[in-house]
This record gives C-alpha cells, structure tokens and sequence, in this order.
C-alpha cells in the first residue's frame, strides 16, 4: 500500500523525525531507510535536521538510496514568518540537512512568533510573543519564489484549519500541495479531506497512532479487535485505515522491529473500515490550530537534546 498516487510522487507512508536524541535520530532513520521509507519529514523546529542529514547521506554514499528516490519536507518555523526571513532559514535547512535541493517545505504552523534566533519567545509572564506584522499570505508569496527558483518542488500548510487553507488556496498564485495535520479515527478531519480531495491537495497525517499515547487509539476495543480478526497490530490497522481514506501519513519507528512494522501495511476490510469509521470518540492531541502554542512536543524533548 506504499504507493505514490499524487501529483507530487510523495509515497504515502512517511516516516517524521520528530526525535529529541541526536543517536536515535540517526539510527531510527537509518531504520526506516532500510525497512523501505523514503518519504522523511523534518522540520528547523526539532533541531535534529543535521543529524537527519548525515542519516540519509551516509545510506546515499553507501548505495543503498539515490536522492531521486527520496522526498524529503522540511518546515519553516514560527519565528521566522517576516519576508525577509523565509529564505535565510529555507537555506539554513538546506544546508544541516546536506541537500540541494527539497521536495517539500511547509510553513509549520499559521502562528507568527517575535522573529530572531529564540525559537520560543516568552513574555515575563510566560506568554507565546506573537509577530502581528506579518499575515500568512505575505509568507506565502516568498514561498512561492523558492518554487520559481527551483529550490523546492513544493510548497504547503500544516498545522492549519479548514478555513485557513481555503484563504491561502484563493489568493495563492501556487498552490498549496500538501496540507499536514492531525488526524486519526478520534480526529478525522473529514471536512479537510474532501476541500483537499476536491482541490487536488495531499491530506498529510500526522499522529495516525494518537502519538502512541496510552491509553488512546491503541488501545480501543474497535481497533484491537479488528487487529485480533486480520492477524495485524493496532499500529498497523491504523495505519491502514489512514490509507485506505485517502491520505498519506507520517509515524515515527525508532527500533527496526517497529519500522518493519509500520512499513507493513495490509488493505483492511470495507466492514473494518465501516467500524473505524462509527467511532464517535473525538480527542484532539495538538492544540496549536486553535491555541497557537508551539504545538504538541513531548514532555521534555528539548532537555534531552542538551
């Protein structure tokens, strides 16, 4: 079921690299590279696109991938929404991830934080800065030249609504491609995935799993029974309803074991599907669509990078 049925040749399993270990982020995607993922999502917000980098360079010298072969998204962060800006920070991406080139760059949320270096600018009372000055349509004009000049194939959202995509696809003179967000039987986004259907735009999830939080969609009866019924993990029937529905998605193996698992995935039947569907738990997991907060990061994931 990896197939790449989209106008950019984006295989619809991903792996995303949102690892807080400089050696896990490595090794995991040395993982997903050789249990068969080449689609890698990276973003200047988790401050691992180096060691990313070096991951997927080392599989290129050794043979075992051409750059053709992979796509490869990075995000620009908050921080850096003024015009001016955009560039300088695409470039910086560039270079720790040792490409000439990218297939995919998202403006990682709709939020404009206080621009400079502090990728989470606080007031005295701990609240986000925000940047008013700038509009999500003047970031997106300069996304748009990357595009003219070669230097990504693709430009889109994540982190977005329904309402936010539909301004910038009405005034955009490109396209957004892809739009990245949660989604998961507690959050289907339904309405997001048919704009997207109609628009031609790739429905990226994120968080197909819930973010493995226990207990949540691993653990729901629905899911492990069909589990139990198709000889399948729950990881892999989520993962399968994901597809089926017409998205692509991203999940984070960090052993071997689990890469081969996640890559794995078996077409479920219409009833298990007609089940999934019938599940009327809803539970949003990343509260930055509506809150503009950095967005869901896992308790502590910037202290294990020092």
């Amino acid at each position: 079921m990896n197939t790449r049925n989209n106008p950019l040749n984006m295989p619809a399993l991903g792996f995303g690299t949102l690892i807080p270990d400089a050696a896990t982020t490595i090794n995991a995607t040395r993982y997903a590279l050789e249990a068969g993922f080449r689609h890698f999502d990276c973003a200047e917000r988790y401050r691992n696109e180096s060691e990313v980098g070096m991951a997927l360079q080392a599989a290129i010298a050794a043979g075992t991938v051409t750059r053709e072969e992979l796509f490869i998204t990075t995000k620009l962060w908050n921080t850096n929404h003024r015009p001016e800006r955009v560039e300088a920070a695409f470039n910086a991406s560039l270079t720790r991830l040792q490409l000439d080139y990218l297939d995919l760059y998202l403006i990682h949320t709709p939020f404009a934080f206080q621009p400079g270096d502090e990728q989470d600018p606080r007031d005295e009372n701990g609240n986000v800065i925000y940047d008013n000055g700038v509009s999500l349509v003047d970031t997106w004009k300069v996304m748009e030249r990357l595009v003219d000049e070669g230097k990504c194939r693709a430009i889109g959202l994540s982190d977005v609504n329904l309402a936010q995509v539909a301004e910038i696809y009405k005034s955009a003179r490109i396209k957004p491609a892809v739009v990245q967000v949660e989604a998961h039987p507690y959050l289907p986004e339904t309405e997001l995935l048919e704009f997207c259907k109609e628009k031609g735009i790739v429905f990226l999830a994120f968080a197909p799993l819930g973010h493995g939080i226990r207990p949540g969609l691993l653990e729901n009866p629905v899911i492990t029974a069909i589990a139990a019924g198709t000889g399948k993990t729950a990881a892999q029937v989520l993962l399968a309803w994901a597809l089926q529905r017409g998205t692509a998605l991203l999940t984070t193996p960090k052993t071997a074991e689990r890469a081969r698992e996640n890559f794995d995935i078996s077409p479920l039947p219409e009833d298990a599907m007609d089940k999934i569907n019938a599940i009327e738990i809803r539970q949003r997991y990343n509260q930055v669509v509506k809150t503009g907060s950095p967005g869901f990061i896992p308790q502590g994931f910037f202290d294990a990078k020092n």
